[in-house]
């Protein structure tokens, strides 16, 4: 893109200004230089809510209440460039003195001041939302009474057409120094596009502020006429806004962090406290010190009265959402400690499962040698027929406690050579129902009441078969056991799918974990001495974890157990499921 196409906007905006220019120097004064100006003002403004209207709907979600405000803002300033228009052009007539539009005109710059101080460049929380929606709306009514306070009374209660005019353009001015502090703040505060964006309306909005005093002087002169060279900086400024506003969609408005210095942050809060505290000040003044007509100070002391009614509501819903805020803070505060809480014992679980994997893996082979030896000894002690019964009984204790020493360390071994295992896609329900049906002819009939319930249409895991059947089948059985320990009962498991997880629930009524945070750990168990070892749920959730599922167990409130394994549900390639399958 050459230079021309990059800046063709502002070349526009240039040319439609030189053409104006042009004709404001060498047509004469009459109606139609005075139609022409009041037409070109008229387009240009149109043309520029439009754009801001177009970007409303066209933008990204962030920037939409930024450019809805300035559309507003357009729409106050086409209101009043109409009236003017229809006043000079259709009624031909002059626009009188004092002038119901120019409220409106006023006006015009409070959306353009809420728009710089929503700052779209900066990514916001849904509280900051309806604060800066409180903000605009102080703002709004914190000029409103200004003006019907000093400029109003003026107007229309006692009409002075002098002093009217006089408070008007000073109360303007500062409007308008206002707004030229909120887009110096922005530009300096903002970075890429967006600072771009708010140094090309700076200067915009400071052409315009430095015309609207020579022009305020030219009325109060009676040297200003439409199409004067007084309209030269104002058609500057709506085609300069238009163009930065459609150039803009080519530039890169990021939206980050909000970075402001923190004592910047104090500054609306202040200024809004300042203007309510100004209020009964005011008040005060208009009562004991005013010595105007008594209607202006009877209207003035109503206008603060009004205005400290909605000052005071807004200022007690931004405290209301000021507390929402933090009551959300401290909720996200919470979820994020318990989230923390979750990943460190998760994270200790692990390191314990990892150092006792190394600690028994080479224990087991040293452990494993003796044994045999003893097993070896033992059995050749037995074949002799010497031995007394007492003594023979002594023997088979030996024999029976090597045994069992043994088994416990295989168990060992097994654990320490847990391997992620080759995966493919996986049948839940028909593991579950496998792992049943092993399990359940173990236990006295009747005594267990067994329910499994899977959902339709259960997407299938990717995993290793065997090592998820025997996951299913330890957590059953242990399941099964504390059913049976407590006379008998019921045992659910359930396979349904969460989102992009599949949740599988093992729920009994048995008596309860005695140590629900305990039940994960290495040798722990509540089994008698000889018929658990303390390492079989230890390996289920070295298990879930190597197939970047997620385990928990909890007392349920009604008695019994509950188990919940979640497994993620991966999308797999169709060569690996094929594969699956096949196989």
């Amino acid at each position: 893109m050459n230079l021309f196409q990059r800046h063709r906007w502002f070349i526009a905006a240039g040319g439609i200004t030189l053409f104006f220019a042009v004709v404001s120097f060498t047509a004469h004064r009459g109606q139609g230089l005075t139609t022409f100006a009041d037409v070109i003002g008229l387009v240009l403004m149109l043309a520029g809510g439009a754009v801001t209207l177009a970007n409303t709907f066209q933008r990204p979600r962030q920037e939409r209440s930024f450019w809805a405000l300035m559309t507003l803002a357009f729409a106050l300033w086409i209101t009043n460039q109409s009236a003017w228009t229809y006043w000079e052009c259709i009624l031909q007539r002059p626009v009188p003195d004092p002038f119901f539009y120019d409220i409106i005109l006023f006006f015009h710059a409070v959306p353009m001041i809420a728009a710089i101080a929503w700052r779209p460049d900066f990514v916001k929380k849904q509280w900051n939302i309806h604060l800066s929606a409180l903000s605009f709306l102080t703002l709004l009514g914190w000029w409103i009474f200004l003006y019907a306070f000093i400029v109003f009374p003026h107007q229309y209660v006692v009409p002075n057409a002098v002093t009217y005019n006089r408070y008007y353009d000073r109360l303007y001015g500062v409007e308008n120094g206002l707004l030229l502090a909120a887009l110096l703040l922005a530009a300096l505060t903002s970075s890429t596009g967006w600072r771009r964006f708010y140094l090309h309306f700076l200067a915009a909005c400071t052409v315009y502020a430095i015309n609207s005093q020579f022009l305020d002087r030219a009325a109060a002169n009676n040297t200003y006429y439409s199409g004067s060279p007084y309209d030269i900086p104002l058609i500057a400024t709506v085609s300069w806004m238009t163009a930065t506003a459609l150039a803009s969609r080519k530039w890169e408005l990021s939206t980050v962090e909000f970075s402001l210095d923190p004592r910047w942050k104090k500054v609306i809060p202040q200024l809004a406290m300042l203007a309510i505290l100004s209020l009964p000040i005011l008040g005060l003044w208009t009562a004991l010190s005013d010595d105007s007509d008594p209607r202006l100070r009877l209207f003035r002391i109503g206008a603060v009265l009004c205005a400290m009614v909605f000052l005071g509501g807004f200022a007690f819903l931004r405290q209301y959402f000021q507390d929402q805020a933090l009551m959300s803070l401290l909720r996200e505060s919470r979820q994020g400690y318990d989230s923390q809480m979750l990943l460190q014992n998760q994270l200790v679980q692990k390191e314990k499962l990892a150092t006792l994997g190394n600690l028994v893996a080479g224990a087991a082979h040293d452990i494993n040698h003796p044994l045999t030896a003893i097993m070896s000894y033992s059995e050749q002690l037995w074949a002799r027929e010497r031995l007394t019964d007492e003594q023979n009984a002594l023997l088979r204790k030996i024999v029976n406690q090597t045994q069992r020493t043994r088994d416990l360390v295989t168990n060992l071994l097994s654990f320490a050579r847990q391997a992620p295992g080759e995966k493919a896609l996986v049948d839940i329900g028909m593991l579950l129902h496998r792992a049943t049906q092993m399990l359940e002819p173990r236990y006295p009939s009747g005594k267990i009441l067994l329910e499994i319930f899977c959902e339709q249409s259960l997407p299938r895991v990717p995993g290793n078969v065997n090592q998820l059947f025997q996951a299913f089948a330890e957590i059953t059985e242990n399941a099964m056991d504390a059913v049976l320990d407590s006379g008998g009962g019921q045992l659910q498991i359930s396979a349904m799918r969460h989102q992009g997880e599949v949740v599988i629930q093992f729920s009994d009524s048995g008596p309860g974990i005695r140590e629900p945070q305990r039940v994960f750990d290495p040798f722990y168990t509540t089994k008698p001495v000889g018929k658990g070892t303390g390492l079989g749920l230890s390996v289920v959730y070295g298990v879930v974890q190597d197939h970047g599922g997620h385990i928990t167990c909890q007392n349920k409130p009604e008695g019994g157990a509950l188990f919940i394994v979640r497994l993620p549900v991966h999308a797999v390639p169709a060569i690996q499921a094929a594969g699956a399958a096949g196989a």
